[in-house]
């Protein structure tokens, strides 16, 4: 009866090329903290997206999946539905398996909010969000909601965006918080950054990355040495882990 009841909560991770990743430890920690050993979580790591039906297929007694780069807007039209702020989001980084198919959440909006508050200060009006991949639309709605304007960098900007070779000093000293949303700098590529003017910064600015892994990242090395305030996403990466653990066992 007990290996019958092995593994029968299987969670895990969607991306492409995902080792990196601190999801697999953060979870088999907390399952073995609440001694849920009919509990596991593994990654798995899609070439493409496109082959995410037969995984359901091949894949039993799957709970709850979190979603990473590349995928948070590319696995929506393999979902049923959509939360409410998902829908408004355009992006899904956790998924729940119910009787009614795979239901869409966004649990990267809480993460990014309750970990960027504590270090906004009364000057931090405006904002750059470097990348506009499917995390950066999360960063960009907490942002509306916190009313700090904002605007994107992209290596090929769309209309009202701005190219990093933009981002020149004046622009610099007028949008003090910077988020990092592009996989730049990532292990075990730790030498990479987003191409800024890492000169003009100072101590009025704030630098997110929302990388985790290294600990600090050269983007954010680079902002420190210039003396601003730097934060990454492991404080973030915890509590957007933490709601879809609660969306996985309804106890929102």
């Amino acid at each position: 009866m007990e290996k019958e009841e092995k593994n029968k909560h299987r969670f895990g991770l969607l991306g492409r090329d995902i080792s990196y990743s601190f999801s697999r430890g953060y979870f088999s920690t907390k399952f073995e903290h609440l001694g849920l050993e009919s509990h596991s979580y593994e990654n798995f790591d899609l070439k493409e997206i496109s082959v995410f039906p037969e995984l359901l297929r091949n894949t039993n007694d799957i709970r709850g999946l979190n979603v990473t780069i590349p995928y948070k807007e590319d696995i929506i039209p393999y979902l049923d539905a959509l939360d409410a702020q998902a829908e408004k989001i355009g992006a899904v980084n956790t998924i729940k398996f119910g009787a009614d198919g795979l239901t869409g959440f966004n649990t990267d909006a809480y993460g990014f909010q309750k970990s960027l508050e504590p270090h906004l200060k009364t000057y931090h009006k405006k904002a750059l969000i470097l990348g506009t991949g499917g995390a950066s639309k999360a960063i960009a709605y907490v942002l509306d909601n916190l009313g700090i304007d904002f605007s994107f960098v992209s290596r090929n900007p769309g209309k009202n965006q701005y190219a990093y070779d933009d981002l020149n000093a004046a622009l610099l000293h007028e949008y003090l918080v910077i988020i990092n949303c592009t996989p730049l700098g990532t292990h075990p590529n730790i030498a990479h950054k987003p191409s800024i003017g890492y000169e003009h910064l100072g101590e009025r600015h704030l630098l997110f990355d929302l990388i985790y892994n290294p600990e600090r990242t050269s983007f954010l090395q680079h902002g420190a040495a210039q003396g601003a305030a730097i934060c990454n996403g492991l404080h973030m990466l915890e509590l957007q882990a933490e709601k879809a653990w609660e969306i996985w066992n309804d106890l929102e």
